[in-house]
């Protein structure tokens, strides 16, 4: 028994400190650990400030991943048998239902996530910089944009592998706004395609980005995106310690060396700081940083799974060219860009804007060039960062939370308010019935 202890002691110790010297060997020497700093600072710790949306997209990327491992030995990337695959991995494999079902939810969940998480940095003003050395917060904000278009990219390749009519006729629309494109619009759509209509070469094309190339590219600049964290100081409500406090000179510590042989040109060996007794604003990354992100991963692992069992995966027909669906709608993250094209499409007098172009592609594209752009255009002073709703940024977060606002309402509309021939319905409304077609 004594044995059996002292083995589980060893495996455990890193996640259950019983000393300040183990809560800091437990970052070095652990290597999931060693991923996070030895300290961190208490606001970084509140849910109120960050609603923990970052790790919580990162634990659904892992759920992913592993649904997808096991998505993969039974699924078959063919026209001819993709449909049937899936079904087996709906009515025949054991728990397939589940297992599909968790990775489907997992990717809706994501995109929402994903987002949230780029409104709440926004709206703190967590892409500036504050006070602190070598920081480049408008980059890791990039980076943070970039990662938003892989996971919509993720879930768009993702949406035509099941090759029924749902997943047929929303690709279809995607792409066909895609090529309302100028210049590279039709070339575009013939890449992603690998031909001119949605065949074999579409469906083994987006097999290929799904499961490799694109979740490659989101370990990368995952990676990167906490790397920059880290290198940044942490998150920006920690800046604010910082210039709350005053400066003050603190008598060095003889037990610690600061500089290499204490030399140290034209300056002090005294360490500065950007906090003043840095211990009192700041607590050890193990236990008190892994157990709140223990409680992320179960909390979202519940919720997705729960949501799997209550919803099931939806399976239509078999895709089939010849019949359209109607109405046929893009997939539910995208359906704000349908409903625009359809709202930017006007006819007068027998001239026709082009509401595809205007609504699919000019109007995203300014939206997506400022959103790059804003930390540069941000003037607001460093008390900004980190703050829920500054007043320095009312009119910035204003026009943000309108644009936010305008493109929750159009999901909404045409998931739930567009009908055949994408007629506007009240939820009351019957829709007409519609001629069979044989």
């Amino acid at each position: 028994m004594a044995v059996q202890k002292s083995v589980w002691r060893r495996l455990t110790w890193p996640w259950k400190p019983e000393s300040e010297l183990e809560a800091g060997d437990s970052i070095v020497r652990n290597l999931l650990l060693h991923w996070f700093p030895s300290q961190v600072s208490l606001p970084s710790l509140s849910f109120r400030y960050s609603f923990w949306l970052g790790s919580a997209s990162a634990v659904l990327f892992l759920i992913l991943t592993i649904t997808g491992i096991v998505l993969m030995f039974n699924y078959v990337p063919s026209v001819e048998r993709a449909y049937a695959s899936v079904k087996d991995i709906d009515y025949v494999v054991s728990f397939g239902w589940f297992i599909r079902g968790l990775h489907r939810i997992g990717a809706h969940l994501m995109v929402a996530v994903v987002f949230l998480h780029g409104v709440r940095v926004f709206l703190t003003g967590g892409y500036k910089n504050g006070s602190g050395a070598g920081q480049n917060r408008p980059v890791n904000w990039i980076i943070g944009v970039v990662l938003l278009l892989l996971t919509l990219f993720l879930s768009f390749t993702g949406y035509l592998l099941p090759w029924d009519q749902l997943a047929y006729w929303a690709i279809t629309v995607g792409t066909n706004i895609a090529k309302s494109a100028p210049i590279f619009g039709v070339q575009s759509r013939f890449l992603l395609l690998g031909g001119n209509t949605i065949a074999q070469g579409a469906l083994l094309r987006f097999y290929v980005l799904h499961c490799f190339f694109l979740p490659m590219a989101v370990i990368f600049l995952f990676s990167w995106h906490m790397w920059r964290v880290r290198k940044d100081g942490g998150l920006a409500c920690v800046d604010q310690l910082a210039l709350d406090q005053k400066a003050q000179k603190s008598v060095p510590v003889k037990s610690k060396t600061y500089s290499l042989l204490g030399i140290a040109g034209r300056r002090s060996v005294h360490i500065e700081t950007a906090l003043v007794d840095e211990e009192m604003y700041s607590t050890h990354s193990s236990p008190h940083l892994t157990r709140r992100l223990l409680l992320t991963i179960l909390l979202t692992l519940a919720i997705a799974s729960t949501m799997a069992i209550v919803i099931r995966a939806p399976l239509e027909e078999p895709a089939n060219p010849a019949v359209t669906s109607n109405p046929a709608k893009a997939p539910w993250y995208f359906l704000w860009l349908q409903e625009l094209v359809a709202d930017s499409t006007i006819r007068i007098r027998g001239f026709t804007v082009n509401g595809a172009l205007v609504g699919g592609i000019i109007v995203p594209t300014i939206l997506l060039g400022v959103l790059i752009a804003w930390p540069f255009l941000d003037n607001s002073s460093v008390r900004a960062a980190g703050i829920w709703f500054s007043p320095e940024r009312r009119l910035q977060n204003t026009v943000f939370l309108t644009i936010v606002v305008l493109i929750v309402a159009f999901t909404i509309i045409g998931t739930f308010l567009r009908g055949p021939y994408w007629g506007f319905y009240w939820p009351w409304q019957t829709w007409p019935t519609l001629p069979k077609k044989f």
